[in-house]
């Protein structure tokens, strides 16, 4: 059985919960088509979560990694087809800020997702679960642990499937926020079990 590294974050910003936590808790330790599932939940911190994630990665050495992250506005659940090498935005859950800060001295500008974004969103829709690519991870916690994650299997010679998924809000989150499109957190479940099922 192959080993899939399934990663979330903790609650960030002003919102009390984050989906991809309790996505990650649930999913850890089942087994998803070809895969058993190893969750790490990550710290929203700049200096800590890509280490987290490298250290994590190296211990389970896994067949394929998939990041995942919320962003709250979002209609679709969004394969991000890029990470670019900016750490930039608001405060992290350590107050630290930074601005216009490489998150690898001497890396690349960008690196690519080596997850099949074409066929998970392809996937997604026939199932009914609204997806698209998505050309900006951002300059946040997403961005910076899609990009650590694939500058190492760079680094390494590696070649895994391996990138970062942004899903929408769940309704947990939008009970204090009415504007806020949200989803129910089952439906976000499905879409990232249906998301495992296309790796091979």
């Amino acid at each position: 059985m192959k080993k899939l590294l399934l990663t979330g974050f903790e609650p960030f910003l002003n919102f009390a919960f984050n989906p991809t936590e309790s996505i990650v808790e649930y999913l850890n330790g089942r087994t998803i088509g070809n895969y058993t599932i190893h969750g790490v939940v990550l710290p929203v911190d700049f200096n800590r979560s890509a280490e987290e994630l490298i250290t994590h990665y190296h211990h389970i050495n896994p067949d394929a990694v998939i990041t995942l992250g919320m962003a709250a506005h979002r209609k679709r659940i969004t394969p991000e087809r890029v990470a670019i090498n900016i750490k930039d935005g608001a405060p992290d859950n350590d107050g630290y800020v930074p601005e216009d800060e490489p998150v690898q001295e001497n890396g690349a500008d960008a690196y690519f997702s080596k997850l099949p974004i074409k066929n998970i969103v392809t996937c997604l829709r026939e199932k009914g679960i609204p997806a698209a690519i998505s050309n900006t991870a951002g300059t946040y916690l997403c961005n910076n642990v899609m990009y650590s994650l694939l500058h190492e299997l760079h680094q390494t010679d590696k070649t895994i499937p391996a990138g970062f998924v942004h899903i929408p809000a769940s309704f947990e989150i939008a009970m204090d926020e009415p504007e806020m499109p949200a989803w129910p957190l089952s439906t976000l479940q499905e879409g990232i079990e249906t998301m495992i099922q296309t790796l091979e």
